[in-house]
């Protein structure tokens, strides 16, 4: 299990504009961040660059477990879980398929991803084709596949963004769950998470 991420002196660009630079952040165990900014200051950008998608500019992007430092492949393989903008589900599946394949390729279980169904009220919906979820469906079920996955830590873009309040509400819970266990969280978000984090300036 993750214990640390460590960025240091990080700086991104998107073609020959330079986003931002000198950023650094160390987030550990239990604790969450969220990532605030203007549109296009690049926040998206560093959570890609967490997950090693995208190449910094300049700088380093570290992870640590309780026995020391991690190859970055190996942590982010093993250890790291990305919902963007795009939910990335299959749209020909049902529901049911698309969750429990990406929960058992992500290192969880068949009962985990039952019970995250039930978490995210998902039960009645999991015969559906994908295709036929709405967006706010669809963002339910790529965060019940997240809570059943045992992944340290969570990088979020805008999650909360189809969701209504009950919704955000329970989502707050399992993120707290999350924490309460050890893992992090790191979300670039418009609308205040429903849990405690300290707030990243991006693009100053």
């Amino acid at each position: 299990m993750l214990r640390a991420v460590l960025i240091q002196e990080l700086a991104i660009s998107r073609g020959e504009r330079r986003l931002f630079s000198g950023l650094n952040l160390t987030l550990r165990a239990g604790e969450a961040a969220v990532l605030v900014g203007r549109n296009g200051a690049g926040k998206t950008s560093l959570l890609r660059a967490v997950a090693g998608l995208l190449r910094p500019a300049e700088g380093s992007i570290a992870f640590e477990t309780a026995e020391g430092p991690i190859e970055a492949d190996t942590a982010r393989a093993e250890q790291l879980h990305m919902l963007g903008h795009q939910d990335g589900l299959k749209s020909s599946r049902t529901a049911w398929e698309e969750l429990r394949f990406q929960t058992l390729w992500t290192g969880g279980t068949e009962e985990s991803a039952r019970a995250a169904a039930q978490r995210f009220d998902l039960p009645r919906l999991l015969d559906l084709e994908v295709r036929r979820l709405s967006a706010g469906q669809r963002r339910r079920l790529a965060l019940a596949r997240l809570a059943a996955s045992p992944r340290s830590l969570w990088l979020l873009d805008e999650p909360m963004a189809p969701l209504d309040a009950a919704q955000r509400e329970a989502f707050g819970a399992v993120m707290a769950e999350h924490l309460a266990a050890g893992g992090m969280i790191l979300a670039s978000v418009h609308d205040p998470l429903p849990i405690p984090a300290r707030s990243v300036e991006i693009g100053q």
